[in-house]
């Protein structure tokens, strides 16, 4: 492997990292109300949940929202940056789902500002930081611009934390062992080169349409018991 393809590695994995200081381990996308209802109650049914969640929540709406935001960013066009923010945000269907993208998209801004370098100058920052709220596919592009991330590698960053936070909290929820929640990660891991290659090879007008994650978003901002944010 050359040198050119490692040098990439430490931005890769530092986004890709559960330790990465935005907060979306606190949220479970719906799938806290799932487990209620039994609809997700055993390995096999959190695998195909969490499978749907990444091939229509991630490489149908969230990529591609991402995907807009990066070409914007490299263009220097801020202005319609704002505008694929705006829509961006006006497609979460719940509070909740707001909620989620508005905080972790801050957050990561203020992680961004903490660097010690980056291509991002501080009026892009602070242009960024006027959208209020910067919504998470964004800010993640955002980040992947300042670190010099490759598109590629920056969408399987953003694909595999939606894949981790999910897995970590079918742990909790359902309970699943981590040996299952493991085997599950791997298993849908291997999904993610095909589905980020799909997003790259085309233009595809970001698919919003999520009833049950909707609905199972809804049910859970009034869940009378529930561990994760609302």
């Amino acid at each position: 492997m050359n040198a050119h393809a490692t040098a990439h590695w430490p931005a890769l994995l530092q986004l890709a990292s559960s330790a990465l200081p935005v907060g979306g381990f606190g949220y479970s996308q719906g799938l806290e109300s799932a487990v209620e209802l039994q609809q997700v109650r055993d390995e096999a049914s959190a695998a195909v949940w969490i499978g749907d969640l990444l091939q229509f929540g991630f490489a149908r709406a969230d990529a591609r929202w991402w995907q807009r935001a990066a070409k914007a960013l490299q263009a220097n066009e801020i202005d319609q940056l704002a505008q694929i923010n705006a829509h961006c945000w006006a497609s979460r269907e719940t509070r909740e789902l707001r909620l989620e993208s508005e905080q972790t998209g801050r957050s990561l801004l203020k992680w961004l500002r903490a660097l010690d370098k980056g291509t991002l100058d501080a009026a892009t920052l602070d242009q960024l930081d006027a959208m209020r709220p910067l919504t998470w596919p964004c800010a993640h592009a955002a980040a992947c611009t300042a670190l010099s991330l490759p598109a590629e590698l920056g969408l399987h960053a953003l694909g595999w934390s939606l894949l981790e936070n999910q897995v970590l909290a079918a742990v909790k929820l359902v309970p699943l062992g981590q040996d299952a929640g493991q085997r599950i990660l791997h298993q849908l891991a291997q999904r993610l080169p095909e589905l980020v290659a799909e997003v790259l090879a085309s233009d595809t007008e970001p698919n919003t349409f999520l009833p049950l994650l909707a609905l199972h978003s809804s049910a859970h901002e009034s869940q009378f018991s529930r561990l994760f944010r609302s």
